[in-house]
């Protein structure tokens, strides 16, 4: 590798739902974050693994950051926040579309002693017109000293192979921390949880707030055919959540399964089958104990 190759980590900051997992799938090239239209769909740090000749890329894509409003919130946030402080460059994301808003100076305001280099990464510049983009580039420059302010569109590519250049002349020189065909640090049954959470989300869309996990109860590979058996259960805070889900004659769970089935052999490479369950946990996203049970640890932050 020479005594020329760099590796460091990059962090993914900015509010809910301008799209950071987006950009981590694309780069990567795989599905490893899940995407919905709803905020606060990342609740754990995501890591993703860069590998090319010369530098090692290892991207942290953290929940969004917003005013928490359950125990939930604080553990996303407080992952998002400590994250600034352990990583080698900073990408501060923002939509196009959106623009300044307040959520974007609370962001701001906890970069201020930051010490690694931010960037500001605009995008979604295809939903916007090129003439709206130069007020807002000048609007925030006035807010903080950043690195460099670069537009993209994570969903198209436009502008991503430029930002990966400029990202790389900012790491240190260092080892290759991960094998190259490795593309991400979480385990496989973490992604298939969130794989199954992603579908039920987009399918459900606004009748089910944000408010379900998913817990991986087994995944077994069958010896003679090689398939692999996995059993999950969709975990909910109330009745009628239940029941959306399940749907009329189980057809919305039905549906659920099929599309996660999809991804989860695209990631695995094999055949498998997926059993669902629906279960009633009132309250979970304010007790501690279910909390680290579905894997939002305490001790993590």
């Amino acid at each position: 590798m020479g005594n020329t190759y760099k590796s460091g980590f990059i962090s993914i900051i900015g509010r809910p739902n301008v799209g950071k997992s987006t950009f981590m799938n694309k780069v990567i090239g795989q599905k490893i974050a899940i995407m919905s239209d709803k905020p606060q769909t990342t609740r754990n740090k995501i890591q993703g693994v860069l590998t090319e000749d010369e530098a090692q890329l290892i991207f942290i894509d953290t929940p969004g950051i917003h005013k928490p409003k359950h125990k939930l919130g604080d553990f996303m946030v407080k992952m998002a926040e400590n994250s600034l402080n352990e990583v080698d460059v900073i990408m501060f994301m923002i939509n196009a579309a959106e623009g300044y808003g307040r959520g974007d100076q609370f962001i701001i305001d906890r970069l201020q002693n930051v010490k690694s280099p931010v960037f500001l990464i605009i995008n979604k510049i295809d939903q916007v017109h090129p003439d709206d983009l130069l007020p807002l580039i000048v609007q925030y420059k006035d807010k903080y000293n950043f690195k460099e302010i670069i537009p993209i569109s994570a969903l198209e590519g436009n502008n991503v192979d430029h930002l990966l250049q400029v990202i790389k002349q900012e790491l240190p020189e260092g080892p290759q921390y991960y094998p190259e065909d490795q593309i991400t640090d979480h385990p496989e049954r973490f992604i298939i949880s969130e794989l199954i959470r992603e579908k039920a989300l987009q399918l459900t869309r606004e009748e089910i707030p944000h408010s379900i996990a998913v817990v991986i109860d087994n995944i077994e590979t069958r010896e003679k055919s090689g398939n692999v058996f996995i059993q999950a259960t969709v975990i909910t805070e109330r009745k009628s959540q239940k029941g959306i889900i399940i749907g009329k004659q189980g057809s919305m769970l039905k549906e659920i399964g099929q599309l996660a089935r999809k991804d989860i052999e695209a990631l695995l490479g094999t055949k498998i089958f997926l059993e669902l369950w629906v279960k009633v946990q009132k309250d979970w996203r304010n007790r501690q104990h279910q909390l680290t049970e579905y894997g939002f640890s305490s001790d993590e932050y």
